[in-house]
């Protein structure tokens, strides 16, 4: 990791680290008070590196020459560059039916209720989609073709929500799936498209995927969810931030609604709100 004084950093320039632009603790310190402002994302002193490599992107695209003159320009204009800044400061790492476990719950889950019960699911990290992709195939192959089920899929980052919404994918990146999977719910790509798959129109019209802050209190749902879907999300904000967050997923979660959180995620604190029903997952008290 990076030490030294700005000045020291400086006086040797940018080339002396083997960077194209300088970069301070400071320009770090920024970044950090700025993300958990914007995302309540908590980055580690271990992030030098990942912040310095995401961030250079966008200095260049903005033009500007330094660390120190592109946030200052951040902090004072509220446009559309905000959201590059969460966007290359927000990880999306995913995949289809990741950790299983969780989607065999589901599946029970949705076959306890009596045929044709309506449902709402919301997945708040959708990345780029495979997530609310597997929910919805479970929710079909659980339920069937007439289910009245709804899945409302976000996330912070606008990129990979567009990705999400357009459903197509490298045949190699659902390599998991059984061929009768693939063939009912995928449809595979010709000429151009060799090697690509996209997500049958009846998977993407249970879906309604929108962009959700969760560390603002300004979620725009009118219904309650039965079931959300919360993973790998907490692990980026700190103690007070996830507290705030789960009393929120609290008041739009149904009594008695299920909340799938992420393998490394425990909230055995907020035994208040939510009750250890499985392996990470929680019912709503």
């Amino acid at each position: 990791m990076e030490t030294g004084t700005a000045g020291g950093l400086g006086a040797s320039g940018p080339l002396a680290q083997g960077r194209e632009f300088v970069w301070t603790n400071a320009d770090f310190a920024r970044v950090q008070a700025l993300i958990y402002q914007r995302a309540g994302i908590s980055l580690h002193d271990g992030k030098h590196a990942m912040v310095y490599s995401r961030l250079s992107r966008r200095l260049r695209e903005t033009g500007h020459g330094s660390f120190k003159d592109y946030l200052g320009w951040l902090e004072t204009h509220d446009g559309p560059e905000w959201q590059e800044f969460v966007n290359a400061l927000t990880t999306n790492l995913t995949a289809f039916f990741r950790e299983q476990h969780h989607f065999e719950i589901f599946a029970s889950h949705l076959r306890s209720r009596p045929s044709g019960s309506p449902w709402r699911v919301w997945c708040n990290a959708a990345s780029t989609g495979e997530e609310p992709y597997s929910i919805v195939i479970t929710a079909l192959e659980a339920l069937g073709a007439s289910a009245s089920f709804k899945l409302v899929a976000s996330d912070i980052d606008s990129k990979v929500l567009a990705t999400a919404a357009n459903g197509v994918y490298r045949v190699d990146s659902l390599k998991g799936l059984s061929q009768e999977r693939l063939h009912r719910f995928f449809l595979r790509g010709k000429g151009a498209n060799d090697g690509m798959v996209r997500a049958k129109p009846e998977l993407r019209r249970l879906i309604e995927f929108m962009s959700v802050n969760l560390i603002r209190d300004d979620w725009p749902f009118r219904e309650p969810f039965d079931v959300v879907f919360c993973r790998n999300v907490m692990i980026y904000f700190d103690g007070p931030t996830q507290r705030k967050v789960l009393e929120r997923i609290h008041r739009v979660l149904k009594p008695g609604g299920m909340l799938f959180v992420g393998h490394a995620e425990n909230f055995s604190e907020s035994r208040d709100l939510f009750t250890l029903r499985g392996k990470t997952v929680y019912e709503r008290r």
